[in-house]
């Protein structure tokens, strides 16, 4: 993000919060709540406001609230709700099939105060992530944390593919998949060594620190359930490619060498060894998959 964008994020935060909170407090409809989002996304986000912002978007024999092109590409789909009210299941049920409509992968579900995007993901039945949520009248929020997910939305971002890599670092930087990290082959070896070097008199199994993990470290909440299952089969997906790669590594360096040994001379070669020893290479003993 460079400083004319964050200057233009400061600037219309400063103005849109008051206009918010005003806005909340006197409980206005979803229509003038539109009208607003429609401004931030302008003045906050640098989107052209006649050639790029769309209101009541056509799709099908409905409407969504408000649609964001580039480049005259669909970019998101906006579903705006009045700014008093909660964001709730069904509402984002509804953006999402308007994007699967119209195949579009990013959505945002906002009141103006409080803004979500989920990422559409379509296989074999239609799914939804949400990638980021915020607050702007959440006065916790550390100012440069809100303009990293406010850029998100940046017109200037969708060249750099931002949301994209946010999506992209969210998938692998979450609770469920350090969770699963935590319980992984790989991870539970290191523990094993680290104790040891603590008490090498101290010997612990995998299972005995698994159990502990999963016992008395790690909350259940985060062990259980669809993205459990998905974390756990993720990370085993990633360590058994590694090792794949590592097999393969290690196969053409031991054809590389197969092949300089056949530029000798093989009845020099043959000569210098004991009766009755091959020269053949030995069979590669097949690497076992890392369980997670």
């Amino acid at each position: 993000m460079n400083k004319k964008v964050k200057d233009r994020i400061k600037k219309g935060l400063s103005k849109f919060k008051p206009i918010l909170q005003s806005a909340v407090d006197r409980d206005i409809s979803e229509a003038d709540t539109v009208h607003i989002i429609h401004d931030m996304l302008n003045e906050i986000m640098g989107w052209d406001k006649y050639a790029e912002i769309t209101t009541e978007y056509k799709i099908r024999n409905t409407y969504c609230d408000l649609a964001i092109k580039f480049d005259g590409k669909l970019k998101y789909l906006i579903e705006a709700k009045a700014i008093g009210s909660d964001l709730k299941e069904n509402h984002l049920r509804q953006a999402v099939s308007y994007a699967a409509t119209e195949g579009t992968d990013w959505v945002v579900l906002t009141n103006g105060r409080v803004w979500q995007v989920h990422q559409v993901i379509l296989d074999k039945k239609v799914l939804n992530k949400q990638i980021l949520s915020f607050d702007l009248l959440n006065l916790t929020i550390q100012a440069q944390d809100l303009y990293d997910m406010l850029f998100t939305l940046c017109k200037e971002a969708v060249k750099k593919e931002a949301i994209e890599s946010y999506a992209a670092r969210q998938s692998v930087l979450n609770r469920h998949i350090l969770a699963a990290l935590m319980l992984s082959k790989p991870m539970v070896d290191s523990l094993r060594r680290e104790i040891r070097r603590l008490n090498k008199d101290v010997k612990a199994s995998p299972e005995e620190i698994i159990e502990i993990l999963k016992a008395d470290v790690i909350k259940r909440e985060l062990l259980e359930g669809e993205r459990a299952v998905k974390a756990k089969s993720k990370i085993k997906r990633a360590v058994n490619k590694r090792l794949r790669e590592v097999k393969t590594k290690k196969e053409a360096s031991e054809n590389t060498a197969d092949t300089s040994t056949d530029k000798l001379d093989d009845t020099a070669e043959t000569a210098s060894l004991p009766r009755g020893l091959s020269t053949s290479p030995q069979p590669i003993e097949k690497e076992k998959p890392w369980e997670v």
